[in-house]
């Protein structure tokens, strides 16, 4: 799924805008038991209670496309005869109306979701009359060819608050408040199925996470079973360890700020071009990015071994999740340096008297603990003596 149309179905959550024909759940203690369970319509909540909702179900479709939010791809196998899809088919075509398939869902999650918490599971159906779109992105509402069902889950914890003082504007007075028990927003969920092309596609479902360092694969796992990308932190963590073991003892610092302005250049290219698919490198778009940035033919030839090693042979890479496009660091065991990439090039690594430097170039604006500096007329006359960069 875009980006737009990741937006168009989060409008629907609205008092005026939905068509949830079936709102359910269960509560699970951290025993992994089922302590209670509910099914509502949401039409009979008061509008504070089904806003609350509907940031829940909100949250469970935002976050950054390949970080937290990443399409998940059935087999024509699975769709034929998989024993996970069938299931997703039955809660959407009965519009969760089936007991014994909600509850057989409800089973695969608490077996297969971790966690010390209790939580909440929380299943939502919608049905959405498709609206047509003029060449001008404008919808006819009068004009449909699609009827859209799915339907969401979305796990949240729920955690005791704190008691504390509180003010009852009825009574015009203090009192305090106790404990309770409070529904947090979604740590995990899904959406099934995708809605590509502004139409129902059952080959796919969007998965939520909202940590970039958890993917809950086991959950995942149990309810998909089917790939599931690595999160975004490990993917971070991979790739650093790919660029090094690549380069090896060439791995320098010229060479690193190369690799991280390539990729910045081509996220940027990507955001000017406005394409609405996310840019995705796989494995020979970053062979050709090491290749480019010096990394010689001879370091190159064991890489489609790491690449597969580390990734997948077929696993694509979002940029956004393996460099910060907005930032450049330089780290040693007891200093780290941020900079602006776009001034990396006020950083050099020199080897003065034998002794290894990181060199940052001080025009104007210095400051230490807040305070403006100034340099000596000595410091400015001081002439070192340099060997190799680094």
């Amino acid at each position: 799924m875009t980006e737009k149309e990741i937006a168009e179905i989060r409008r629907r959550f609205k008092t005026d805008k939905n068509n949830i024909t079936k709102l359910r759940g269960c509560y699970v203690n951290n025993k992994k038991e089922i302590i209670s369970e509910f099914t509502q319509s949401i039409s009979l909540l008061s509008l504070e209670e089904s806003e609350s909702i509907f940031k829940i179900l909100k949250r469970t479709l935002s976050g950054s496309i390949g970080k937290n939010l990443n399409d998940i791809e059935f087999s024509t196998e699975q769709v034929s005869d998989g024993e996970e899809h069938k299931l997703l088919m039955k809660l959407k075509d009965s519009e969760l109306n089936d007991e014994d398939t909600v509850k057989e869902l409800y089973g695969k999650i608490i077996n297969s979701y971790i966690t010390e918490d209790n939580y909440l599971i929380l299943l939502a159906c919608d049905v959405y009359d498709i609206p047509t779109k003029t060449k001008n992105d404008e919808e006819l509402y009068d004009a449909s060819e699609e009827v859209f069902t799915y339907f969401l889950c979305s796990i949240c914890p729920v955690k005791l608050t704190k008691s504390g003082l509180g003010f009852f504007a009825l009574d015009n007075s203090f009192r305090n408040i106790g404990a309770d028990m409070a529904v947090s927003f979604p740590e995990t969920g899904f959406m099934f199925p995708s809605f590509d092309d502004r139409s129902t596609n059952i080959y796919n479902a969007l998965y939520y996470t909202r940590s970039t360092a958890e993917n809950h694969k086991e959950f995942a796992e149990a309810v998909f079973n089917t790939y599931i990308p690595m999160s975004a932190e490990q993917q971070k963590e991979t790739f650093r360890h790919l660029v090094s073991e690549t380069a090896d003892d060439e791995c320098s610092y010229e060479f690193v700020q190369s690799v991280h302005e390539h990729l910045t250049e081509m996220i940027e290219e990507h955001k000017n071009n406005k394409s609405p698919e996310p840019l995705i490198l796989d494995k020979k778009d970053v062979k050709r990015v090491l290749e480019s940035c010096g990394a010689t033919e001879q370091k190159m030839v064991d890489f489609e071994e790491r690449y597969n090693n580390g990734f997948g042979e077929r696993t694509g890479l979002h940029p956004q999740n393996i460099i910060d496009p907005k930032q450049f660091e330089i780290k040693t065991p007891d200093v780290t340096i941020k900079v602006n990439p776009e001034k990396s090039y006020m950083l050099e690594t020199k080897i003065i008297d034998g002794v290894k430097y990181i060199m940052i170039r001080a025009e104007e604006g210095v400051e230490v603990n807040g305070v403006n500096i100034f340099f000596s007329p000595e410091e400015n006359n001081d002439e070192a003596k340099t060997d190799d960069s680094i």
